[in-house]
C-alpha cells in the first residue's frame, strides 16, 4: 500500500509538472507572438543576416568554413552564423521565420530552466515562478526580438543544457556523463563568449542546491525531494577536488577568452584606456550592477542603446559599489541557513562581469539583452526567498499564487508594451530618442533608416542633429555626405568626407565614397588618387576595384583597368558587369 501510496504521489507531481511545462509554453507564445510581425532592423540585422552574403547562401560547405574561420562582427561565434545560414536556407528574407526560430529557442530555454530547478532542488513551483519570470520579463525582449541577438537565446540554450547535464553527472559521476556537459559547454561558447562564467556558476551549484561542498560545519541539506535526500545520495566533495573536476571546463574558458579578446581587438571593438578611461570603465560598471536591479524591478524607460558618459560622477558609484558591498556582506552571512540567497546574488554579479563594460566593447552603457542570464539568479533568490519569508502565514500558498500571478501578470503586460516598439527601425528609434534625446548613435541609425525609405529630407535632419551631439562621429558625416551629394551638394558633401577622414584616417568607404564624388563632377585624377586610397586600406573591396577600372576605362588606361575588372571577378565571381567589361575591353 505505501509502494502503491508513492506511485500515485509521483504520478501526481509529473501530471502537475505537464501542467506547467505546457502554461509555460502557451504563456511565452501568447506574449512573444507578436514578434512575427516585427521586421529586420538596420542595427546589427544587416550584419548578421540582410546584408551578409555569406549567410544569405544558406548552408553550402563554403558558409560552413567561413563560420568558422571568420571574425566578422568582433567576435567569433561558428553555431551563431550556422544558426542564421539555417534559417536563410528556410525562410529566405521573410522576417516572420527568423523571429519564431528566436522564439522557439527562448520557449526551449524557459523549459531547460524548469527541468533543471525541479531536478536539482524538487521545488516544482519555485522552479515554475523562476521559469516564468525568465519567459516574460521585459528585459528579455531585445534577446527575443532582435535577430541579430540571435547568440543570446541559442548560448543561453547550451547554457541551461549543460547545467541540466551536470545535474545527471553529479547524480551518477563518470567519464561518459561527464563528456556530454563537456561537450555542451564548447558548443555553447561557439555561440556566444559570455558562457566563459558557467563554470563558476556550477560551482554555486555545488554549494546550492546540490549540496556537493565539504564544510566543516554540517548545514541543511536542500529541498530535494525531502530534506536530506541530496547529501544521504551523493556526500560532499572538497572543494579543492570540486575545482580540478572543472579543469576541462576552464581550459575552454581560456581558448574562448583569448579568441573573443583577438577577434574584438581585430573587429577594432575594443575601446582603448585613451578613449575610455579605466576609471571611468569602473564607475559605469558599479552602476550598470546596480542599474539592472533597479530595471528588473521596475522595467520602464527600456531602450535598444543607452549611451556611455564619460564624466559620470563617481558619487554614484560609490554608493553602487557600496551597497553591492553591504549586500554580499549579509547575504555571504545568512549563506548556511539561506544558501539560495548567496548563490542567486553571485550568479547575478558574477555572470555579468564579461559585459559589464571593465573590458569596454562599443560604446553602450549597458544593455538589456546582457541580463538574458544574469536576472535568474535574483529570479532564484525571489523564489525562493518569498516563499522562506512567508513561512508561517496563514493561508501562506493563497497569498504566495496571488503574488506571483500579479508579478507575472505585470511583467507580461510589460513585455507586451516593450515588444510594439521592436515592429521596425523607426519605431525602436524614436521610442528609444524620446527617452534620451541626446543619444546621437540613435540619431544616426534612424537617419539612415529613413534615408532608405526615401525620406531623405528627415534623414538628413537626423545626421545634422547627430553631428550637433557629437561633430566627431565619422560615420554620421559620411552618411550625410552621401545625402548631399545625391542632392547635387557636391563641395558640402565633400567637406564631410573630408571631416569625416580627419576623424579616422583609415576609413576607405569614405575614400571610396569621396571618389565617387569626384567621377560625377569629372575630376578623374582626383577620383583614382582617393579609389586607389581605399584600396591601400582594403584591398579586398569590389566596388572600388569596379568603380576605378570604369574610370580608368574613361581616361584610356585599358591594361589597368583590365586588372582591377579581373581583380572584381576573382573576389565576386558573379559579377555581371565586371565580365562585360572584361568581354567588351577585350
Amino acid at each position: 500500500m505505501p509502494e502503491t501510496s508513492h506511485i500515485r504521489g509521483r504520478e501526481e507531481v509529473m501530471r502537475t509538472r505537464l501542467f506547467i511545462c505546457c502554461g509555460l509554453v502557451v504563456l511565452t507564445l501568447a506574449v512573444f507572438w507578436q514578434a512575427g510581425n516585427c521586421a529586420f532592423t538596420n542595427f546589427d540585422d544587416p550584419v548578421y543576416v540582410t546584408s551578409n552574403s555569406h549567410v544569405l547562401g544558406g548552408v553550402t560547405w563554403e558558409a560552413v568554413r567561413w563560420a568558422f574561420t571568420t571574425t566578422n562582427a568582433s567576435n567569433w561565434h561558428p553555431l551563431t552564423w550556422l544558426s542564421h545560414m539555417v534559417d536563410c536556407q528556410l525562410y529566405g528574407l521573410n522576417p516572420r521565420g527568423h523571429h519564431f526560430t528566436s522564439l522557439f529557442f527562448h520557449i526551449a530555454n524557459t523549459l531547460l530552466l524548469f527541468f533543471l530547478f525541479t531536478r536539482m532542488t524538487g521545488a516544482t513551483w519555485k522552479s515554475a515562478f523562476v521559469a516564468a519570470l525568465f519567459a516574460v520579463h521585459p528585459l528579455h525582449v531585445e534577446s527575443v526580438a532582435w535577430v541579430a541577438e540571435r547568440k543570446d537565446v541559442l548560448s543561453a540554450f547550451f547554457w541551461f543544457l549543460t547545467m541540466f547535464l551536470y545535474a545527471g553527472y553529479v547524480n551518477k559521476p563518470g567519464v561518459a556523463r561527464y563528456m556530454p556537459v563537456v561537450l555542451s559547454f564548447a558548443a555553447g561558447l561557439m555561440a556566444k563568449p559570455m558562457l566563459v562564467t558557467l563554470p563558476c556558476v556550477l560551482l554555486l551549484m555545488d554549494y546550492w542546491p546540490l549540496g556537493r561542498v565539504h564544510t566543516r560545519k554540517p548545514r541543511p541539506a536542500p529541498d530535494f525531494g525531502r530534506p536530506g535526500a541530496a547529501a544521504e545520495s551523493r556526500g560532499t566533495v572538497s572543494v579543492r577536488l570540486l575545482l580540478l573536476e572543472k579543469i576541462p571546463l576552464f581550459a575552454l574558458v581560456a581558448i574562448s577568452s583569448i579568441i573573443t579578446f583577438y577577434a574584438q581587438r581585430k573587429g577594432g571593438a575594443v575601446s582603448s584606456l585613451e578613449s575610455v578611461p579605466f576609471a571611468s570603465r569602473i564607475i559605469n560598471a558599479l552602476v550598470a550592477w546596480t542599474g539592472y536591479i533597479g530595471k528588473m524591478i521596475w522595467p520602464r524607460n527600456l531602450a535598444v542603446f543607452y549611451p556611455l558618459d564619460r564624466d559620470m560622477s563617481a558619487w554614484p558609484a560609490v554608493l553602487a559599489g557600496s551597497a553591492l558591498i553591504v549586500v554580499t556582506v549579509l547575504l555571504w552571512r545568512t549563506a548556511r541557513r539561506r544558501p539560495y540567497f548567496i548563490v542567486g546574488w553571485l550568479w547575478y554579479i558574477g555572470t555579468l562581469v564579461p559585459v559589464i563594460g571593465l573590458v569596454q566593447v562599443g560604446m553602450q552603457s549597458m544593455a538589456d539583452r546582457y541580463t538574458y542570464i544574469p536576472l535568474t539568479g535574483l529570479f532564484i533568490m525571489a523564489a525562493w526567498g518569498m516563499a522562506d519569508f512567508a513561512k508561517g502565514w496563514r493561508n501562506r500558498q493563497v497569498i504566495l499564487a496571488v503574488l506571483a500571478g500579479v508579478v507575472i501578470s505585470a511583467s507580461t503586460a510589460a513585455t507586451w508594451r516593450q515588444l510594439s516598439y521592436w515592429k521596425n527601425s523607426i519605431s525602436l528609434y524614436r521610442h528609444n530618442l524620446s527617452i534620451n534625446s541626446g543619444n546621437f548613435h540613435i540619431h544616426n541609425n534612424l537617419g539612415f533608416e529613413l534615408a532608405g525609405r526615401g525620406e531623405y529630407d528627415e534623414a538628413i535632419k537626423e545626421y545634422q542633429e547627430a553631428l550637433r551631439i557629437n561633430p566627431k562621429a565619422e560615420k554620421t558625416h559620411c552618411n550625410l555626405a552621401t545625402e548631399l551629394a545625391s542632392e547635387g551638394k557636391f563641395e558640402e558633401a565633400i567637406t564631410h568626407y573630408k571631416q569625416a577622414l580627419q576623424i579616422k584616417p583609415d576609413m576607405y568607404e569614405a575614400y571610396y565614397r569621396l571618389a565617387i564624388v569626384y567621377t560625377l563632377q569629372n575630376k578623374l585624377d582626383e577620383a583614382i588618387a582617393n579609389f586607389n586610397k581605399a584600396l591601400t586600406i582594403s584591398p579586398g573591396f569590389p566596388g572600388a576595384h569596379f568603380e576605378l577600372g570604369v574610370v580608368l576605362v574613361k581616361q584610356n588606361r585599358v591594361e589597368e583597368a583590365v586588372y582591377h575588372f579581373s581583380e572584381v571577378l576573382r573576389l565576386k565571381p558573379d559579377s555581371a558587369e565586371a565580365r562585360h567589361w572584361l568581354r567588351t575591353l577585350k
